[in-house]
């Protein structure tokens, strides 16, 4: 693809920064915001002392609290309108990770937007309706019907943005997973998709490794839809009793590429397989109730894989036994599903790898080839403090995927802490670790030594 010229990206990033003419605007809403909670503390004291005073009948009293309805319906509608369209068309307010998060801020997009106001508005109209007809007496026929046709074109105006926004954000979806359907990779340098159209022509000086090229021309990987049969496992937080069995690291075992899956095999099962997990572990099969503190909301949008295509990052904190695990390879298994290459190994395991790399004097060569999975995980992050030199390695590990890829992180120490780890390397690593990430915490009992505990009262 050819690189605009100077003068053209110029005139480009001009016409892009004019979007924050918009800016204001959002704040006169918010103005417009405030004017309506005016408005809704002066109804309210009228409401309030005609009913000291006797003044207030049931007919009144309904009327005024659908006027107060009415009043914050329609500051929904403002703040729907400020926070999701600054978001979406001015800049994003980078709320990952906080408590307060909305739920539907985390996906909102211009199709989502118009249908939740379209919602909005059906929902504020048939509050005016209520209004008519509660106020019967008092409303002539005239107004009546065409209270009701307006009513009834807002509902078919609303189902009809709904009909057409689902094909069109399913569209979008594949649009924007497509990167993780074909085991076709770019350089760290180099954006994916140009780097597949190189390979597929089979074009010199290509960022694509030969042995990807090949694969793309000859079995490109469709989506999967066969669902993954669940492991029966004996709790919802197995210990690793088999870990070595699957997981395993010599350190004269060559790593040159995220594992690509043999064309032969099936795409979403191979992926899972050389992913590496300790065992199999769906996010349907967690046992949300068990945990005393989970930001249960956090984990169903982490199920929707948008931090991986966003390229943010992932990070569970809690005590052994909480579920933190399962949660990780839960994400990491859906992944795999939905097209993206996964690499889980521990704290550990990782480090073995990048000081085996970095011994070999590719240590640099390696963190590129990692590239190559969307989403790595690393379990058990702070079991054992780590030497300096180990500390940095983890360092270069996250600072090379900061914005690049995704990173899923299990721990059992705040990152305040990290210190008692990491060292001096640790107020950096966190920086970036923590500046795109969702911190989902877990506090409770383990579960494994419940289980052991209640073999012991048997």
């Amino acid at each position: 693809m050819p690189t605009p010229s100077q003068p053209t990206a110029i005139l480009g990033y001009s016409l892009f920064a004019t979007r924050w003419l918009q800016a204001p605007l959002y704040f006169g809403l918010v103005a417009a915001q405030g004017v309506y909670v005016y408005k809704f503390f002066r109804e309210l004291w009228t409401l309030i002392l005609r009913s000291v005073t006797g003044q207030a009948d049931e007919t009144y009293v309904m009327l005024a609290v659908l006027k107060l309805v009415d009043v914050v319906m329609i500051a929904n509608l403002l703040i729907m309108v400020i926070v999701g369209g600054y978001e979406t068309f001015v800049s994003r307010i980078g709320l990952q990770g906080h408590r307060d998060q909305p739920e539907w801020l985390s996906h909102v997009n211009s199709n989502v937007l118009k249908v939740k106001l379209a919602t909005a508005i059906v929902g504020i109209s048939s509050v005016h309706l209520l209004q008519m007809f509660v106020d019967v007496h008092h409303t002539s026929h005239h107004s009546l019907l065409w209270g009701t046709v307006i009513h009834m074109a807002f509902i078919a105006s609303a189902a009809i943005l709904a009909y057409m926004s689902g094909p069109m954000a399913a569209q979008g979806e594949r649009l924007h997973r497509g990167h993780g359907l074909t085991p076709v990779y770019a350089s760290h340098e180099g954006a994916a998709h140009e780097g597949a159209g190189r390979a597929a022509g089979g074009t010199n000086g290509s960022s694509v490794p030969a042995e990807f090229a090949v694969a793309a021309r000859t079995a490109p990987v469709a989506r999967v839809t066969v669902p993954i049969p669940a492991q029966t496992v004996s709790s919802p937080y197995e210990t690793y009793e088999t870990y070595d069995s699957y997981v395993s690291y010599d350190a004269h075992e060559t790593h040159e590429t995220c594992d690509v899956q043999d064309p032969a095999e099936p795409g979403a099962e191979a992926r899972i397989r050389e992913a590496r997990f300790p065992a199999r572990k769906l996010l349907e099969e967690f046992d949300e109730e068990y945990p005393r503190v989970l930001d249960r909301k956090a984990v169903h949008r982490l199920g929707g894989l948008d931090f991986v295509a966003a390229r943010r990052n992932v990070v569970f904190i809690g005590p052994p036994g909480t579920g933190k695990t399962h949660l990780a390879v839960g994400l990491g298994v859906r992944a795999c599903q939905s097209g993206h290459q996964v690499a889980f190994a521990t704290a550990a395991q990782w480090a073995a790898r990048l000081a085996d790399a970095r011994s070999a004097g590719r240590l640099t060569e390696e963190l590129a080839d990692l590239d190559a999975c969307p989403l790595l995980i690393v379990d058990e992050v702070g079991y054992t403090p780590l030497d300096p030199d180990t500390a940095h390695l983890f360092f270069q590990l996250v600072a090379h995927r900061y914005e690049r890829s995704s990173l899923i992180v299990t721990t059992d120490r705040p990152l305040g802490r990290w210190e008692e780890v990491f060292g001096g390397a640790a107020p950096a690593m966190v920086d970036r670790l923590a500046h795109h990430a969702e911190i989902v915490r877990l506090e409770g009992d383990s579960y494994r030594m419940r289980q052991v505990t209640s073999a012991w009262a048997e």
